[in-house]
């Protein structure tokens, strides 16, 4: 065991009970309440933060509203405005070991992750920072006697609800398209892990955005996250989290027709063919499900092998599992932390008790690891035997439990892969360009990877098919997300 020393900032602002920030001020819930944050490698809580209801949610869009209308922030000069978008991403690289480890008590993902995951969610805010210049409208062919434009401009109040399994990128993921645009914006990070959104939200007062631009509101979804869903002075909102609260949110939207886009569930194939390498498969899927405890939404969860290698690769598979560290977060030499939360624990035993049920057999993991403590640890799990309708290979169990499916060639491992409600990511490993290349086009999913997983830039769109939601993130494509087009046509 080699624990990380808590920083003295990081006691610091744990000890001084975080605050929302509304119109740039720290601010408690109206009604006084807080709720623990609990740190999921010991079960201990580690601060108590506001407890927002709908009032602290008015004040919030009050307060984006009130920053939107008098341009305080999109009246801007566009070079200003990408100033303080790249001196945002500094701040968060400059302060990466504070971040990392309020991340790391949060979650309870390893502290080396959670670094990179602060440098990465740096690098969305300086990418974004570049599009203030460049949105560009056009001209449009007419008759001599007129002449018509296009405006791009930004949407409005947005409103951010993110889960907790990447807190400060998906917080990156809402914000910085959102002000790169023009937008102000009110965010709700998930009850299990609001610290280092209400952290960013300092930090954006120290690079220079106006008060108000950004607001952080902490409580639990059916109050202050439904109350920003359904609120009619807020013009778009944008959510990342299962499939089931994504209904919620496109429902409580109704009442003014706010512009809406879904980041949802999946239950992405990780198929594995004969030509590929079999180390770097099975490395790739080992990382592909076990990362992040497997609370990810691309994870890898279902496992397609060819028949012909299915054994071999389970011995594969097991063997580099077994080289993964579970531990506590804080610890440096952990590979793999603890789920979130204790209920999200019992949620994910459960499946390994129903996929035991139905008759998959358990070869690797498969229990609480009760020798690490009262954190909530869940042995990396790998079921063989398992067929495609069973619930461990339909439903999204977002934790560490791997389901391999054996399928007969490249038709069937298609057929098979799409043969699920969601459709975000997908991964193939395979040698023949050509095989790749054609289940890349018959995999009905937002994104395939080839011979790697898991990878993201902030330059590249992100989005699912089918009940994995709707809208594409970062990128080009996000302007879409946070923009209006306005048509203007002039007579000469």
């Amino acid at each position: 065991m080699a624990q990380i020393e808590v920083l003295s900032e990081v006691s610091k602002f744990l000890e001084g009970s975080p605050k929302m920030t509304i119109g740039g001020k720290p601010t408690e819930a109206g009604s006084g309440k807080t709720f623990t944050v609990i740190d999921p490698s010991t079960a201990q809580v580690i601060t108590e933060v506001p407890r927002a209801e709908m009032g602290d949610v008015d004040a919030a869009v009050a307060s984006a509203r009130a920053a939107f209308d008098d341009k305080r922030w999109s009246g801007l000069r566009p070079g200003k405005r990408t100033e303080v978008l790249y001196k945002l991403g500094e701040l968060i690289k400059r302060n990466i070991n504070e971040l990392s480890q309020l991340e790391s008590l949060d979650s309870g993902k390893p502290i080396k992750i959670a670094s990179g995951e602060m440098w990465m969610a740096g690098e969305v805010f300086r990418y974004f920072s570049g599009w203030p210049t460049k949105m560009f409208g056009e001209t449009n062919p007419t008759t001599d006697d007129q002449f018509v434009y296009t405006l791009r401009e930004p949407v409005g109040v947005c409103g951010g609800i993110i889960p907790w399994n990447f807190p400060l990128i998906m917080a990156a993921w809402k914000i910085a398209p959102a002000l790169a645009f023009g937008n102000t914006i009110v965010l709700k990070p998930a009850e299990q892990t609001p610290l280092t959104a209400m952290r960013l939200a300092e930090l954006a007062l120290e690079a220079g955005v106006p008060e108000g631009v950004i607001n952080v509101v902490t409580g639990f979804g059916e109050e202050a996250g439904q109350a920003l869903a359904q609120h009619h002075d807020v013009d778009k909102i944008a959510f990342t989290g299962s499939t089931e609260v994504g209904r919620k949110i496109l429902h409580a939207s109704e009442g003014n027709l706010k512009r809406v886009t879904l980041e949802l569930g999946g239950k992405s194939p990780n198929i594995v063919f004969p030509d590929a390498d079999m180390k770097r498969a099975a490395k790739g899927s080992m990382f592909g499900i076990f990362l992040n405890s497997g609370q990810i939404c691309t994870a890898g969860s279902r496992i397609l092998v060819e028949r012909s290698i299915h054994d071999e690769f389970i011995e594969s598979l097991v063997a580099a599992t077994a080289s993964m560290r579970l531990g506590p977060g804080m610890d440096d030499e952990t590979g793999m932390g603890p789920v979130v939360s204790e209920q999200q624990m019992k949620r994910v035993t459960g499946y390994i008790d129903i996929g035991r049920s139905e008759g998959a057999e358990v070869v690797s993991g498969g229990n609480r690891a009760e020798e690490l403590g009262d954190g909530y640890f869940v042995e990396p799990t790998i079921f063989a035997g398992v067929r495609n309708d069973m619930r461990i290979a339909q439903e999204e169990i977002f934790g560490p439990v791997a389901a391999v499916i054996p399928v007969d060639d490249v038709d069937h491992a298609i057929e098979v892969a799409n043969n699920t409600i969601y459709g975000l990511a997908a991964t193939v490993w395979t040698n023949d360009l050509s095989k790749a290349h054609r289940v890349a086009r018959g995999v009905k999913a937002g994104t395939v990877w080839i011979n790697s997983t898991g990878q993201y830039d902030p330059s590249t769109s992100f989005g699912g098919y089918k009940q994995s939601g709707f809208g594409r993130e970062l990128g080009v494509h996000s302007m879409e997300a946070y923009t209006e087009l306005k048509s203007v046509w002039v007579s000469l």
